[in-house]
């Protein structure tokens, strides 16, 4: 399908799913309704797409999630909000067990529910951290190297995302 990209009303035929309108375009899918199969993401790079009938893009056009996430972003970064953050289902109810090593001592049980919360509040606090850094009146390489402590920081608590509901809440270290 080369570098084509697809407009809304495109229509293509799928090896697997067969003949599908695409009803949204995302930076990386089309979102296709199939007759047999409803609405199934196709990734951009997928080369068995066949076209049938096509329909320009608008380069312009931004989608609803897309808005929404720029949105998010934003808010994330400049205000001192604080969202609702789901831990996993998995760990609902779950006991965290610290164990010495010196046998005679006593082990010490803590809820999940209670270290997460612990967590989620670290991670809001470095974020409000980082956007006082970014508002202040420093100079932008003092704002640099402060701004790399923080993506350390966030790297070494990469550990606790397995404790997330939503891979969006995850923390993100430096990406190599």
């Amino acid at each position: 399908m080369e570098n084509l990209t697809l407009g809304i009303g495109s229509r293509i035929k799928h090896p697997n799913f067969g003949a599908g309108v695409v009803i949204q375009v995302f930076a990386d899918a089309y979102e296709v309704t199939f007759m047999d199969y409803g609405t199934k993401s196709i990734l951009k790079s997928f080369d068995k797409l066949e076209v049938l009938d096509y329909v320009a893009g608008d380069p312009d056009l931004l989608s609803f999630e897309q808005v929404e996430k720029v949105f998010t972003r934003i808010l994330r970064k400049w205000s001192d909000i604080q969202e609702v953050v789901h831990m996993g289902n998995r760990w609902k109810g779950g006991t965290m067990i610290l164990k010495p090593g010196d046998l005679q001592l006593k082990s010490k049980e803590i809820p999940i529910e209670t270290f997460f919360h612990k967590i989620v509040m670290v991670r809001d606090r470095v974020r409000v951290m980082e956007q006082r850094i970014n508002a202040s009146d420093l100079s932008d390489e003092d704002k640099v190297n402060l701004q790399q402590y923080i993506t350390k920081i966030y790297g070494s608590l990469t550990t606790f995302n397995v404790l997330f509901a939503e891979k969006e809440d995850h923390f993100t270290g430096e990406s190599k």
